[in-house]
């Protein structure tokens, strides 16, 4: 089945790409995962527009693109509240909405959140590269030639549907992600948090501490108290593979949290988010407030299979 035009770039805001869930099991090679940094949100919005949960979507933060749409299609909106709007009338967010050809999907300044996601019936065809079709942004790969979408942009979908059948999709509001200005975070210790005295892993979980106006896919930089290494080691490790969510604490000692474009680091992780907390840093925006709170290995697994269960049972409520 050939390709189907379905949206048109009209602007593509301050930074719009395409991201699925993510490419694994090439760390070795030195390629990142990439991926939507907010999957949770990626996930919903393609199954309430009828899709797989791993499809590509676009990816958009705080001031969101402007995008024709090329056919019937339906849409849904998820993630950060950059106040999504048909035709310049706000449409609600967290359900299927259908768009008429011409139909025009905007957005305006963000309410909450920092990272707004759009999900289209049938997903979005680019090539796969290592079995994924997310934006490499920093190597220049995957998505749409590689980069961020750009004015003119048209986007295809293989599998395109009548969007009759998802039109009236809507997300449990008990169930939407609240996105504030103060994050508490749950981290689990290290693996080098034992190369830190215990007052400085104290500090870590008692501070608070901003997130820095130079972060970006790679890593969320923080500014507050400083977090130094016992003085007689090293400041450096030899680099070691590294996960989304480590904390890195470079030689500066202000922390670093690492996201899906980075797979190796030379500095020290005192401690790693737990992976059920991973899709909230997509939504933590410069400025905003972190404090961390230490859980044991088992509560971390507890609260993962929590939020596979809560995704497992919408997933099936929208069959």
């Amino acid at each position: 089945m050939a390709d189907i035009e379905i949206l048109e770039i009209l602007s593509p805001g301050i930074l719009t790409s395409i991201q699925d869930l993510g490419r694994y099991g090439y760390g070795r090679y030195g390629v990142a995962p990439s991926g939507a940094l907010d999957s949770y949100a990626l996930r919903i919005a393609n199954l309430l527009v009828g899709n797989r949960p791993d499809q590509a979507g676009l990816e958009a933060m705080l001031l969101g693109p402007a995008i024709r749409a090329l056919a019937d299609i339906v849409v849904a909106v998820t993630g950060g509240n950059l106040q999504p709007r048909r035709n310049k009338q706000p449409i609600e967010m967290w359900r299927s909405h259908i768009l008429k050809k011409d139909d025009i999907l905007s957005f305006d300044s963000a309410l909450s959140g920092f990272r707004v996601y759009v999900a289209v019936g049938g997903g979005i065809s680019v090539p796969s590269v290592m079995g994924s079709r997310s934006t490499n942004l920093s190597s220049g790969f995957g998505g749409l030639q590689g980069r961020a979408l750009k004015k003119n942009d048209i986007l295809t979908s293989e599998n395109h549907s009548h969007p009759v059948k998802t039109d009236t999709r809507a997300f449990n509001t008990a169930w939407i992600p609240v996105y504030p200005n103060n994050w508490s975070l749950r981290v689990i210790w290290g693996p080098q948090d034992d190369h830190f005295p215990d007052e400085n892993r104290g500090t870590f979980l008692s501070a608070s501490y901003k997130m820095s106006s130079d972060s970006d896919r790679t890593g969320i930089r923080l500014q507050g108290p400083v977090i130094r290494q016992k003085p007689d080691i090293q400041t450096s490790i030899i680099s070691e593979g590294v996960i989304a969510g480590s904390v890195q604490i470079p030689g500066d000692g202000k922390p670093i949290i690492i996201l899906g474009e980075t797979v190796t680091g030379g500095y020290r992780k005192i401690a790693t988010i737990i992976s059920a907390d991973l899709p909230l840093l997509g939504q933590i925006k410069p400025g905003d407030t972190l404090r961390f709170t230490a859980v044991s290995l088992e509560e971390a697994r507890q609260a993962l299979i929590g939020v596979e269960e809560n995704v497992r049972r919408i997933e099936a409520s929208m069959k």
